[in-house]
């Protein structure tokens, strides 16, 4: 397991409206906007707002993150389809991100940016401003997480756009993976382009390379584990001392998902919850063993960050 270092800041809105905008901002918790440039000066002073200037065209352009269910050929049921910009933050590390996320999707991709320590603006329309103040009510709850990503598989990323579907399924699949530009002898797994030990057949098929990964790595070394549930993506920050459970689920909106069971690697005895939308949310039947920690969370509405301590 290794901690890379990324940081992290909260996201906010871009917005191409005027100050006069500014009233229905500050009742609906958004304290801070980008704008552009030739409107800078307009919002400068504006009582409780802080402006900044940003160009939406220098940044890094992400998905609207969501869930799309398509159904079986051969059954009724529906399999789930996360649109995740994970791959794109792991990608560039200290880069400004941009973002469209019309109504509750703007919930969605403010705590997709803290998920993964983003730099993120993110442009909404009127339906989306009271869940992205909520979302950012929330995420101010939860301070600055100062404590690096946690990983324990590398992939030696060509940059190629097949490479980035690669690195996406794994990160959609729950593998706690980043990006490397060599194999590092102090991760568990490192994978390849082209690697032998992985069969031909996997470098064409994300899907199968996943599952060739995640064999080879053993459920056993798993720092994370999501169960109950195709929907929600989880990432670890932590030290020795310390680790964050920050949980996404992609249906947020739409569907709540209700009992996720969540295995962590290591002996955690201490656990604390904040769930978003739930006020004093708890844990449910936790367990703690010296290999790991269990825990079950009632309800996910959107986004959940669990503390454990030793």
């Amino acid at each position: 397991m290794i901690a890379l270092v990324l940081a992290a800041m909260l996201p906010v809105l871009y917005s191409d409206a005027g100050p006069q905008t500014a009233p229905a901002l500050r009742e609906l918790g958004i304290r801070r906007v980008a704008v552009p440039a030739s409107s800078l000066k307009k919002w400068q002073g504006v009582d409780g707002i802080s402006a900044e200037a940003a160009d939406p065209e220098r940044a890094v352009k992400l998905i609207t993150p969501s869930v799309n269910y398509r159904a079986y050929d051969a059954t009724a049921t529906q399999a789930p389809w996360i649109n995740s910009n994970g791959w794109r933050y792991l990608r560039n590390p200290g880069a400004r991100f941009f973002v469209e996320a019309p109504g509750p999707a703007a919930a969605l991709a403010a705590a997709e940016a803290n998920l993964f320590g983003g730099d993120t603006l993110v442009h909404t329309d009127s339906a989306g401003l009271k869940p992205l103040g909520e979302m950012l009510a929330f995420l101010r709850t939860l301070g600055e997480d100062k404590l690096p990503p946690l990983v324990n598989i590398g992939f030696v990323d060509d940059r190629t756009p097949v490479s980035g579907e690669r690195l996406n399924m794994m990160i959609v699949r729950n593998l706690l993976v980043g990006p490397v530009a060599a194999p590092d002898p102090h991760l568990d797994l490192n994978v390849a382009v082209g690697d032998k030990s992985y069969p031909e057949a996997a470098w064409h098929n994300p899907d199968l390379l996943e599952h060739v990964v995640r064999g080879n790595l053993t459920d056993d070394k798993r720092l994370l584990r999501v169960f109950g549930t195709d929907v929600v993506i989880g990432r670890l920050t932590g030290d020795a001392d310390h680790v964050r459970v920050h949980l996404l689920n992609y249906a947020g909106g739409r569907r709540s998902v209700q009992g996720v069971r969540i295995r962590v690697l290591g002996s955690w005895p201490h656990q604390t919850a904040a769930v978003a939308g739930v006020p004093d949310a708890q844990l449910m039947d936790c367990a703690v063993d010296a290999v790991a920690t269990e825990f079950t969370i009632p309800e996910l509405k959107t986004y959940a960050v669990i503390d454990l301590s030793r």
